[in-house]
């Protein structure tokens, strides 16, 4: 009997062992995509940031950052925020990392579970991809990726400097890029104006010189992020060229490349000069050069006409002499170059751009002051259309990409203005300010156009045109036709003409046997003519 006892014993024994986990089982990870670069592991006392999925055994999905769109943020080792296994199974772990943690009940949720989600003595499988790792000591790394030939003077703290950049994420993933809008950031450093580490990790550059900076979250945009572009506790990357950098004392710097043997006369404040001239930025990037137009500036000079850097530079100058002018920004066109955005209204849809007619208000100065012009002086504002060559160049220029309400001042280089031969109260040669306030624009349409559609033309068209269905389209069908399009917003005009005549015309353009009556065969979109860009009847 107490064989038979033992022996029974022992199978309820192994029955038992063989149903439960064993407390040895250990995590289990398959580290089933790990990227070619890995500059740093998570490590113990580590911040981490990652997307997770958690599911059971049976592949039911429990719990997802994806889900919530918030990956978790946690520091690894504590043992406080996450269970023992998902705290264990990060360790190690590079960005754009992705893990495939099983964990046995044990370092899960053991015999307890967690409420009616997660059973009692269950196997939890978490699939992890790691987006950023950062710790408290860390610092804003800086690497050289280019440097130039000659260095004559690094960034300190008040310079202003003009740079382009990219953005990036721990993980790659661009949020903003300077060169994607064909602009320099502009700015001071040192003075607060940039998020911390990015002032640090600008200091001491060349310009020309190209530099990755590593800036860890709390020297970046913290906790709050920025936006929907810049989560919470992200590490940020920044490919930064530095292209011009000066300081608010700095005054220009003259090299005599080139004296005549005899100078009679040197020129002096007052004096008209003609002189030619190459225009570069610091970087090298010509933006000007009299030799291109084949025509010498011509200019009074201490007047004012010119930018200050330029009217000290040239005095004291012999007919014949050549010299290297370095002017800073606060001494030729200011900060904020040519166009200085003085007020911007808090929404803005629409801006200004070639073909569309505008309606503005504005101030013409030269740059000592004297008030030339003002709009103020007639009934009504002026109109104008952009890109038509109805007002000069560098006028036209600055008022595109306005918004309504918008305020800009704007510095008008003589060959973009009036030039040598000036305009009635223009002086010949005269750089021009204008204080410039869009009233009111009308979206334009292509050159060639009269009308285009503002989505897909309805397809087919004469059918959609021909409205009582008799296979012909007279005038006054075509008018409620174009009528209807235009009321509904699913086509443009072109601004500032007479709406019949520009219907009359479209028409016409179609008659093609002038015969009064639009057919199915007469019928062609402009853009199956010319190239394709817009559509119109």
């Amino acid at each position: 009997m107490d064989l038979r006892y033992a022996l029974v014993s022992a199978v309820i024994s192994l029955i038992y062992v063989k149903c439960e986990s064993s407390p040895l089982d250990d995590l289990v990870i398959d580290r089933y995509s790990i990227p070619t670069l890995c500059p740093r592991e998570v490590q113990t006392g580590d911040f981490v940031r990652y997307h997770f999925n958690g599911t059971l055994p049976d592949g039911k999905k429990f719990e997802s950052s994806h889900d919530k769109g918030k990956p978790f943020v946690g520091q690894v080792g504590l043992g406080t925020s996450v269970i023992t296994g998902l705290d264990r199974g990060v360790l190690g772990m590079c960005v754009n990392e992705r893990r495939k943690l099983t964990i046995p009940p044990h370092l899960a949720y053991g015999v307890l579970g967690a409420g009616t989600v997660i059973p009692p003595d269950t196997t939890l499988v978490f699939d992890v991809v790691l987006l950023d790792v950062w710790n408290m000591d860390d610092k804003v790394q800086t690497r050289t990726l280019s440097t130039p030939q000659d260095c004559k003077r690094k960034v300190v703290a008040t310079d202003f400097i003009r740079y382009h950049y990219n953005g990036t994420l721990m993980n790659g993933t661009l949020f903003d890029s300077s060169h994607s809008r064909a602009r320099t950031y502009d700015t001071y450093v040192g003075e607060g104006y940039l998020i911390k580490g990015m002032d640090i990790g600008l200091m001491g550059m060349c310009v020309g010189e190209r530099r990755s900076i590593l800036i860890p979250p709390f020297l970046g945009y913290e906790d709050k992020g920025y936006g929907s572009v810049i989560p919470p506790h992200a590490s940020l990357v920044f490919d930064v060229l530095l292209v011009d950098h000066f300081h608010p004392n700095d005054t220009i710097g003259v090299e005599v490349q080139h004296t005549p043997e005899s100078c009679s006369r040197k020129s002096v404040s007052g004096d008209y000069i003609r002189y030619h001239y190459n225009g570069t930025l610091q970087d090298g990037t010509m933006f000007d050069s009299s030799y291109q137009r084949n025509s010498t500036y011509n200019t009074y000079i201490g007047m004012g006409f010119i930018i200050l850097g330029m009217d000290k530079a040239l005095q004291g100058v012999c007919i014949g002499e050549k010299r290297r002018v370095k002017i800073p920004p606060h001494m030729a066109y200011g900060e904020s170059g040519v166009v200085k955005v003085t007020h911007k209204p808090n929404i803005c849809n629409l801006t200004t751009a070639s073909n569309d007619l505008i309606q503005y208000r504005y101030n013409c100065s030269l740059l000592d002051g004297t008030l030339l012009y003002t709009s103020d002086n007639f009934e009504l504002p002026p109109r104008t259309t952009l890109g038509a060559g109805k007002i000069i160049e560098g006028l036209d220029t600055g008022l595109q990409g306005m918004c309504v309400g918008e305020k800009r001042d704007v510095l008008v280089p003589p060959h973009l203005g009036h030039g040598e031969n000036g305009a009635a109260e223009v002086p010949s040669s005269a750089v021009l300010m204008f204080e410039l306030e869009l009233l009111e624009v009308q979206k334009g349409v292509p050159d060639g156009y009269l009308f285009v559609w503002l989505g897909d033309s309805p397809d087919p068209l004469f059918p959609a045109m021909d409205l009582n269905k008799d296979l012909e389209v007279p005038l006054e069908e075509f008018t409620t036709f174009i009528e209807s399009q235009l009321a509904e917003g699913k086509g443009r005009m072109r601004p500032g003409m007479d709406k019949d005549v520009v219907i009359r015309d479209m028409f016409t353009n179609q008659d093609r046997n002038n015969n009064g009556k639009i057919t199915a065969e007469e019928l062609k979109l402009k853009s199956d003519e010319d190239p394709p860009k817009h559509e119109e009847l």
